[in-house]
């Protein structure tokens, strides 16, 4: 049998108690993802309610989607320095205040800049628990699992998705459409919104119930307490191993406090500009189109809305499972492989659905597939969810979660998660003004971008698979430099 020094290497397994109470933790900080895929879809079912109601036009509708994603920029970069004074668990429940509080003042919303504000308020709180969640994840995560802990962070982003669409379908469907009124005199569009308190609140009691992270607890001198919390997730034998190897690497992020990003290539090192670059090619592919405006997409190939919605739903079930499968595959076969094979898929299906909307026509004001070409848009589509969500969207969580060194851990996820969601600001906002001009030309724009991350992975991005968090950073560190 191998073993990592005395200690038998299935002791971290899954089937291990070590592995069970680190998966327990690791399912409960991930409720930040959860709540983050629900805020990204939620949007979708109200979508056309609210263009309607509040009579925007497409610029302002694609801003009022997106503005969200501006707050989440702002709550990542605040992460860090936050988690670091306050503790992860802290941070984590100013996450859920700002998320509940986002859901009752959007359903309840009068106008666009109220809810502009709401949508904001929600985002940083959003932003706040992207960081926050991998952070946690890594520092309690034994090395063994710790590729397919990090992707529960996008395992569950995904059900979060699925959870905001199938509500948003049963809420809509019940109502008799979206903008009818259901229960209390609000339109179902509104308890769309309103639904967001239960998943925030989940996330708050969570956070309350949880161990701090003993990182955070040795770097504030609180030894006892972080020896009785890592008591439960490695065996006794590795104890004190494991308790000085961070100890150490706390000392030595002391005697480096002031490390600052700065660096080289474009006022930062390169290893920033490899997570910032990884960030932004996740968000780049077009994946929020999917989920922040499918329901027009469907409506677009034929569906009427009860459909389009309901198709919405199943793409989201589709998500889920192939990032469970990623999950599965990550530690086995390896970051690199996985992502490259994501990058091939997204490309042929975004060029795919590039050519079938060059055969759309304009029926009504309405955008409409002729023919064979609203099934095959409507397969790519599923294909490409297929492809992100069996590579890019789990795996660049995985890879941020290890690439960075110690010393600058909190700063680079922080930055590199921003960049993430200014990218996803970028593509959410853009999409409706852009769809309305060429919808070829945008997919196509979408499939250059997945062909460039092929490219990118092949040439700068190494294999982390089973390393330690201080060999993968060196690793890219060298990669970087070289």
């Amino acid at each position: 049998m191998s073993t990592t020094g005395t200690i038998p290497a299935d002791a971290f397994s899954i089937k291990s108690p070590y592995g069970r109470r680190a998966i327990g933790l690791s399912v409960a900080a991930a409720v930040g993802g959860f709540l983050f895929g629900f805020d990204s879809s939620v949007i979708n079912g109200a979508v056309d309610s609210i263009e309607s109601n509040f009579d925007l036009n497409s610029v302002l509708t694609g801003f009022v989607v997106a503005v969200a994603l501006l707050g989440c920029a702002v709550g990542a970069v605040l992460a860090g320095g936050l988690s670091d004074r306050w503790g992860r668990l802290k941070t984590m429940m100013l996450g859920a205040v700002m998320f509940l509080v986002s859901s009752i003042g959007s359903g309840l919303t009068f106008s666009v800049p109220d809810l502009i504000v709401w949508r904001v308020i929600g985002g940083i709180g959003i932003g706040i628990a992207s960081v926050v969640a991998p952070a946690y994840i890594a520092e309690i995560a034994p090395r063994q699992i710790r590729g397919s802990l990090a992707s529960l962070q996008q395992l569950a982003i995904t059900l979060g998705i699925f959870a905001a669409l199938l509500s948003d379908a049963v809420l809509a469907n019940t109502a008799g459409g979206a903008s009818e009124q259901l229960w209390l005199g609000l339109e179902a569009w509104r308890w769309m919104f309103l639904v967001g308190i239960v998943p925030a609140a989940v996330y708050g009691i969570l956070a309350f119930t949880m161990p701090e992270s003993p990182r955070y607890l040795l770097a504030k001198g609180r030894n006892d307490e972080a020896r009785e919390i890592f008591a439960r997730l490695v065996p006794e034998a590795d104890l004190d191993k494991s308790v000085n190897e961070i100890r150490n690497a706390i000392d030595e992020d002391r005697k480096t406090k002031g490390a600052s990003l700065r660096g080289p290539v474009l006022g930062l090192q390169g290893i920033v500009w490899v997570g910032i670059i990884l960030s932004t090619f996740q968000q780049f592919v077009g994946i929020n189109v999917i989920f922040y405006y499918s329901t027009t997409l469907w409506k677009a190939v034929g569906f009427d809305e009860s459909n389009s919605l309901l198709i919405s739903v199943i793409t989201s079930v589709t998500n889920v499972v192939v990032t469970l499968i990623a999950i599965w595959l990550v530690d086995r076969v390896g970051r690199k492989p996985i992502l490259l094979t994501g990058s091939v898929l997204m490309t042929l299906s975004l060029a795919t659905m590039a050519l079938a909307f060059a055969f759309a026509v304009t029926v009504d004001g309405e955008v409409s597939l002729p023919g064979a070409w609203g099934p095959v848009a409507l397969i790519a589509a599923n294909l490409f969810v297929v492809g992100f969500g069996a590579s890019w969207g789990p795996l660049v969580w995985v890879l941020l979660g290890e690439i960075f060194p110690s010393r600058i851990r909190g700063k680079a996820l922080g930055v590199a998660a921003g960049a993430q969601w200014i990218a996803n600001f970028l593509i959410t906002v853009s999409f409706p003004a852009m769809s309305s001009w060429s919808l070829p030309l945008t997919y196509g724009m979408y499939a250059l971008f997945a062909a460039l991350s092929f490219v990118y992975v092949a040439w700068r991005v190494p294999e982390t698979k089973g390393m330690e968090l201080e060999q993968t950073e060196t690793l890219f560190v060298r990669k970087a430099k070289g």
